[in-house]
């Protein structure tokens, strides 16, 4: 009895805060929030790596979703980390995608944050993110639900807003890139794993075309500092054409005005080989690069072997990021 008053209390305090989301929603947030509320702290899933695994749930008058935040170990209350804000795929959860990408390992020792939301499979059966949905706004929703949830472990944990990135997977990277498009000004880099770029859909039918290389792209816009972005596709992947990942890097590049592309071969070990394009406006600045990786499916380049959607064998896509991604931060930051 004691529980369900704790929750009854909860569920009240929840109501009032948000009178004016219509009740639907607060039903939703309701269950997200108890389920959240009944799961337990623990360190990053299936590892002994030290840290924190923090669930919790985003609720904006679009929706809810539920997240979790992994915090590395020994934070101070006056310090304030980045933030790489991870999106799945179909078919994956938080956990799983955590698990696949090892980026909790990275961000335990190189100090970070990772925000990981997750699908709703009632919004989506097969756990993807909608992000071709523009026709009916659907896309739209679910960005403004994870720029909430963006928002709310910013002011909740120790977050530089300076500071703050986003890479996905499959459809995670498309939903990435739409959030970019969105919200440009929120965003540092983007990194984009086997997606589509933004534009390039806006219905279930036209994202089946895109996903096979025919989806006609949107130019962006040339009046926005768009933030730089990080290609990573692999030439044999089956699901999402390696063209989308030209694509992309095109789609940047244009916007940034005259440019030029370097290219370079990288082999290391037994792993896949890469050529790496970067896409140069003038005065050297790298507003895109792309990684075309030979031999690599639809799979998180050198992810944890045996795991869905991850392919030890290429490179490691998760320090590339990360490594591209401060790069970013010390060129806005100096």
């Amino acid at each position: 009895m004691a529980r369900r008053s704790k929750q009854s209390i909860w569920t009240g305090s929840l109501q009032r805060a948000v009178s004016a989301i219509t009740r639907s929603t607060i039903k939703a947030g309701s269950r997200a929030l108890a389920q959240s509320l009944r799961a337990p702290k623990a360190s990053t899933p299936r590892t002994q790596l030290k840290g924190e695994w923090i669930p919790g749930v985003a609720l904006s008058p679009m929706g809810a979703r539920r997240y979790h935040l992994f915090k590395p170990p020994d934070v101070q209350w006056h310090e304030r980390l980045p933030l790489l804000v991870m999106l799945h795929g179909c078919g994956q959860d938080a956990q799983s995608f955590a698990h696949s990408t090892r980026m909790n390992r990275l961000a335990a020792r190189e100090r970070f944050l990772v925000l990981y939301p997750e699908q709703d499979r009632r919004a989506n059966p097969q756990g993807c993110w909608n992000w071709y949905g523009t026709r009916t706004k659907t896309a739209y929703g679910e960005a403004a639900i994870l720029m909430t949830a963006v928002q709310q472990v910013s002011q909740l944990y120790q977050v530089d807003p300076a500071r703050v990135a986003i890479a996905g997977m499959s459809a995670g990277a498309s939903m990435a890139a739409l959030m970019v498009t969105r919200y440009p000004d929120r965003f540092k880099a983007l990194a984009m794993h086997s997606g589509v770029p933004p534009g390039a859909a806006e219905s279930t039918v036209s994202a089946l075309a895109a996903m096979r290389g025919r989806g006609a792209t949107q130019a962006l816009s040339t009046t926005t500092d768009w933030p730089a972005l990080l290609v990573i596709h692999g030439d044999r992947d089956a699901i999402v054409s390696a063209s989308n990942g030209q694509a992309a890097a095109k789609l940047w590049a244009e916007a940034a005005g005259p440019h030029v592309e370097k290219s370079r071969q990288v082999s290391r070990g037994q792993r896949h080989p890469m050529t790496v394009t970067d896409f140069k406006v003038r005065g050297g600045r790298t507003v895109a690069t792309l990684c075309a990786i030979d031999g690599l499916d639809h799979a998180w380049s050198g992810g944890l072997a045996r795991q869905a959607y991850s392919d030890a064998k290429g490179p490691d896509a998760s320090r590339m990021i990360w490594s591209f991604v401060t790069k970013q931060f010390e060129l806005t930051n100096p």
